[in-house]
């Protein structure tokens, strides 16, 4: 069921809840298949009899209606993807939580400032430590179907520990014979310690060539607890459906919170890169 705050203009909706609101921003009844959503937002006085929508709504609907930029965050831990996001107004910016298992995602305004702050929070970004100066990269080049062994071998754990990463470490050998030491068993460390995968998508229309062109920018990082965070630097984000398979290239490189943090701020277009202010 949907819900909502009045006090600080929170929204708990699903995405069926948000199509009725689309339909009735352009003036249209919903198909059958949204009447029960329909008849949910009217018991709690989201929407009217008459299909008129509750003052309240304003910013959030005024901000999905016309977007400036769209934020998509999808991170993937123990319970599955969830989905999270931003959608950047004219007149408003709209945070949206998800939570596993739940239909429902929790809308909130936020001050446009805070932006950065809350794409890390939503990804769990935590400080580290600072890596020392002139330390060389760490960079892994395997294949993606090394990785889908290393997972299958690691939903299989074995008695204890040392097991569980022996049997990931020859799935890695068997998958990907030319992954030797030492990133070898660098890589198995990463794959047991993951606590999480997430990716960052930011998209915007701005002008390519003088013409109007959908912009896109994204960042995926690995959460891998005490191993630190390391960026995906392949198979390269955005990617298209089909794009990757088993034998796709995979490189994660080392880096720190600091250097992910630089690229969040990065995946944010500037004022003059939107359409609006290049018209």
């Amino acid at each position: 069921m949907p819900s909502y705050d009045s006090s600080r203009a929170r929204f708990r909706l699903a995405d069926r809840h948000v199509a009725v609101f689309a339909h009735l921003l352009d003036g249209e009844t919903p198909p059958e298949e949204l009447w029960e959503s329909l008849v949910e937002l009217q018991r709690v006085g989201l929407v009217g009899e008459e299909g008129e929508l509750a003052p309240v709504l304003r910013d959030l609907l005024g901000a999905l209606a016309d977007p400036m930029v769209m934020i998509q965050v999808e991170v993937t831990g123990e319970h599955g993807a969830v989905n999270h996001g931003v959608v950047v107004g004219q007149d408003a910016v709209i945070s949206h939580d998800g939570w596993p298992g739940e239909e429902e995602s929790e809308y909130v305004s936020i001050e446009p400032n805070t932006l950065v702050w809350e794409l890390a929070r939503k990804v769990n970004l935590h400080r580290g430590e600072k890596p020392q100066e002139g330390a060389p990269e760490v960079r892994i080049e395997t294949t993606m179907a090394a990785l889908d062994a290393a997972f299958v071998a690691l939903d299989e754990p074995g008695p204890d520990d040392e097991a569980t990463l022996a049997n990931v470490g020859k799935a890695l050998v068997d998958a990907d014979a030319s992954l030797a030491s030492p990133a070898l068993e660098q890589f198995r460390d990463l794959v047991v310690a993951l606590n999480a995968t997430w990716r960052i998508t930011t998209a915007w229309d701005g002008l390519h060539d003088g013409k109007r062109s959908a912009m896109i920018r994204a960042l995926a990082v690995w959460d891998c607890g005490p191993l630190g965070y390391w960026i995906r630097e392949k198979p390269e984000e955005p990617i298209m459906p089909g794009q990757v398979g088993p034998d796709s290239p995979l490189v994660v490189t080392l880096s720190n919170s600091a250097e992910v943090w630089e690229k969040i701020t990065d995946l944010l277009p500037d004022k003059e890169e939107l359409l609006i202010a290049a018209e």
